[in-house]
């Protein structure tokens, strides 16, 4: 991997002001030792990445009505102008999920549309950062085929699909499919050698989606489109294209890394890479970042940005990285060849130690101006109603009763994942939902908790009720595991004595994201007894049981019986460490993050009932009352709080309300 001076990748103005009132001891521009070694016969290639770009071209979080330093292409840009600055031959390509993914995305497809001569933002964008080529990512296909075609019209570059078939049948051989694209594009390239000599190398770039678009958007393709297997498909193009004269393939595969091969497998980038005549891979799709984010998988090289063997690279998520793979390529009789390559990531911004955030770069002008309009137009968007709630959205009280802010996650999570369950082997099992609160006081202080009043809710007030970009993943468990799941969760709660008096509630090593409600299930959490796991979900009294009367649709829940949970990415993950739950009970990994599912379900609802339901609340321990603390502004909604009776206690500290509950 090579050392490049991180000032190089910076616009020319960011570049002097970072370095105002510093000694500069060095050039700003650094010449890649390919660049330098270079013969008569040999060229530096450089090829740039984008990939799930989601519409985040501008540095705003439209969520949260606020800027946002960890995001936007414009920022990204700035990074492309710097290599390209450094660099005599360049190209550029993007990797996927650029149509859909924030409120700008929505705005478009559902307001203002695509008819006439108008021109997506995103494309926009990078019509002016001038790509080579593209493909498409699964959540192209989110609005219909009919927009997505709309979209792309507008590119000023090639964008290729060769395991996408159009129609409903798929041929003997895949290169017999009628394809819905060009399964690859062979572009005359020319560069300057390291005599100075102009050559024309012929690149070939070809692409690749998940197959698993068929289930995620089954209302828009199935019927209109078929998808093939990553792997087969390269198999029998990648040959084709060395036939037609390409004398380097380059894939652009929306599809991340994983290191157990499957048929029709989601993350093929690994085993993509090891298909002959292929020789750079382009990744995306995961939103992580290669080299990096992937040790301990055979044929990976998590340090020299490596499958098996060959250079590949994935560049984050929402303009946060630019992914670079810097080829030395060799003239070889009447071809070229690649015979040396480094692969690198560039973040558009840095996390401090305080977990703040500092900007690298600062926008392209560019590609600013050519989406302003767009940008005033969602921010108009967003903080205009979508919906409306019939009662208050409110967590003052989540971690002690049954919640109306975690009750709407649950109740959109259940209606997303039911929908796209339906017709599948999980068709038939119930589904439940996990939710925990987010915003609940702690260390973000007395004002941090979700409020939204009964009457019209705005797409901005969606952060509210779902603070991170988690996705969508359900797993399938049976009674048992439920009951341990929810044995975790009753952690957060210190054990209480009977016949005494304000006893604190709260275990507060136990983060109130790990604090998990089950919907779909009733139950009581006795707090007379010891909690049964840790914080870190290590076992602490193996005998314990805090969950009592678990009923199933009125019944003692059977702990043989098959469920589907819905919930998200980190939980699902193995994340908070609950028993039993981890990727190999994961069923489903949708692509869409729960933020933007509360939203869809906001609109199809019209107007939501958020209305907690009581599914849980404590058993009686005689005699015993507990003091908690939150936000002074949750005494107008205690009285309305299902299942356990609240009382004021006084002030706490920093700001905080001290309330009592009578067990």
């Amino acid at each position: 991997m090579s050392h490049i001076n991180p000032m190089s990748a910076l616009h020319p103005i960011t570049r002097r002001s970072l370095l105002a009132g510093t000694a500069a001891t060095g050039a700003l521009i650094a010449l890649h030792p390919f660049a330098a070694r270079a013969q008569a016969n040999q060229a530096h290639l450089r090829i740039m990445e984008t990939t799930d770009i989601h519409v985040a071209v501008l540095p705003y979080d439209y969520y949260a009505d606020r800027p946002n330093d960890t995001m936007g292409l414009a920022r990204t840009a700035s990074i492309i102008d710097g290599f390209r600055k450094e660099a005599t031959n360049t190209m550029l390509i993007d990797n996927g999920d650029y149509l859909q993914g924030n409120p700008m995305g929505d705005w478009i497809a559902y307001e203002r549309g695509m008819d006439g001569d108008v021109v997506h933002p995103v494309i926009e964008a990078m019509n002016v950062l001038g790509y080579d080529c593209g493909t498409l990512g699964n959540h192209e296909f989110n609005y219909g085929l009919s927009f997505m075609d709309k979209v792309n019209s507008g590119a000023n570059y090639p964008i290729v699909c060769a395991n996408l078939v159009n129609g409903t049948e798929l041929a003997a051989n895949p290169r017999d499919d009628k394809l819905y694209l060009k399964p690859y594009v062979i572009l005359d390239k020319t560069v300057t050698d390291g005599a100075g000599e102009e050559q024309t190398v012929r690149v070939g770039f070809i692409g690749f989606v998940p197959p698993q678009i068929m289930t995620w958007d089954s209302r828009h393709l199935v019927g209109n489109v078929m998808t093939r297997d990553i792997v087969e498909t390269a198999k029998a193009w990648v040959p084709q294209m060395k036939e037609d004269g390409a004398d380097i393939v380059i894939a652009l595969s929306h599809s991340g890394i994983d290191g157990v091969q499957t048929e029709m497998m989601e993350n093929a980038s690994l085993f993509l890479a090891g298909v002959d005549g292929i020789d750079a891979v382009f990744t995306g799709h995961q939103h992580r970042v290669f080299p990096g984010d992937f040790d301990g998988i055979k044929g990976v090289d998590n340090v020299k940005g490596t499958l098996m063997g060959k250079p590949a690279v994935q560049g984050g998520f929402w303009g946060s990285h630019m992914g670079l793979i810097d080829l030395m390529i060799e003239r070889d009789g009447n071809s070229w060849k690649v015979i040396d390559s480094t692969v690198e990531t560039r973040p558009i911004s840095k996390r401090n130690e305080d977990r703040s955030v500092t900007a690298l770069v600062q926008n392209l002008p560019a590609v600013e101006e050519a989406v302003i309009d767009e940008h005033e137009s969602t921010l108009a968007y967003v903080r205009t109603p979508v919906g409306e709630t019939s009662a208050p959205l409110y967590s003052y009280f989540a971690l002690v009763a049954d919640d109306p802010s975690v009750q709407i996650v649950s109740q959109a999570q259940i209606w997303y994942v039911s929908d796209l369950l339906k017709d599948g082997e999980y068709g038939d099992l119930p589904v439940l939902s996990a939710a925990a609160p987010f915003k609940a006081g702690g260390r973000g202080g007395p004002e941090y908790y979700t409020d939204v009043p009964a009457g019209s809710v705005a797409i901005k007030n969606v952060a509210d009720l779902y603070l991170y970009p988690n996705t969508v993943r359900a797993v399938a468990i049976d009674g048992a595991t439920v009951k341990e799941w929810l044995e975790m969760s009753a952690g957060i709660f210190n054990q209480v004595e009977p016949g005494k008096a304000d006893q604190p509630l709260m275990n507060p090593d136990f983060p109130s994201y790990n604090f998990d409600v089950i919907d779909g299930v009733t139950y009581k959490i006795d707090l007379s007894k010891p909690a049964k796991y840790t914080s870190k979900g290590e076992i602490a009294n193996a005998e314990s049981s805090r969950i009592v009367d678990l009923m199933f649709d009125g019944k003692p829940i059977d702990p043989a019986q098959k469920f589907v949970v819905a919930t998200n990415n980190y939980r699902a993950g193995g994340g908070g460490n609950f028993p039993g739950i981890n990727n190999d009970v994961v069923i489903l990994s949708a692509p869409d993050t729960n933020r933007d599912v509360i939203v869809r379900y906001i609109v199809d609802q019209g107007t939501i009932n958020p209305s907690a339901d009581a599914n849980w609340t404590f058993a009686p321990v005689e005699g015993a009352t507990v003091i908690f603390e939150t936000g002074p502004k949750g005494a107008q909604y205690a009285g309305d709080v299902k299942g356990v009776k609240i009382e004021p206690a006084g002030d706490g500290e920093g700001g905080f309300a001290k309330f009592r509950i009578t067990l």
